[in-house]
C-alpha cells in the first residue's frame, strides 16, 4: 500500500502535468476564434446585408383563398376583424390589404 506522502506527491505531479495542457488548449481556442469564428460571423453579416438590399418591398398579390382568414366569430377587441397584433402593412383582411401599400 502506498504511503500518504507518496499519494500526495502523486497528486501534485498529476495536477502539474494537466496544468501544462490547459494553457495550450486555451491558446488554440483563442486562435480558432479569431481565424474561424470572427470571419464566419462577418460572412453571415455580409450575406444578411446583401439579401436585405435585394429584398423587394412590394407585397405579394392578394388572392382571396377560401381556406384562409376565416372568421367564425369576431375578435373581442376593436372592430372584431383585426387580430390583436395586426399590422396593416403585412397582414391582409378577408377582403384584402387595407389602405395604400408602400
Amino acid at each position: 500500500m502506498a504511503s500518504p506522502a507518496s499519494m500526495a506527491a502523486r497528486r501534485v505531479l498529476s495536477a502539474a502535468s494537466h496544468a501544462g495542457h490547459e494553457g495550450g488548449s486555451a491558446r488554440t481556442w483563442k486562435i480558432l476564434s479569431f481565424v474561424l469564428a470572427l470571419p464566419g460571423v462577418a460572412v453571415c453579416i455580409a450575406n444578411a446585408y446583401m439579401k436585405m438590399q435585394q429584398h423587394s418591398h412590394e407585397p405579394p398579390e392578394f388572392v382571396a383563398y377560401s381556406h384562409l382568414r376565416i372568421r367564425t366569430k369576431k375578435w373581442p377587441w376593436g372592430d372584431g376583424n383585426h387580430s390583436l397584433f395586426h399590422n396593416p402593412h403585412e397582414n391582409a383582411l378577408p377582403e384584402g390589404y387595407e389602405g395604400p401599400r408602400h
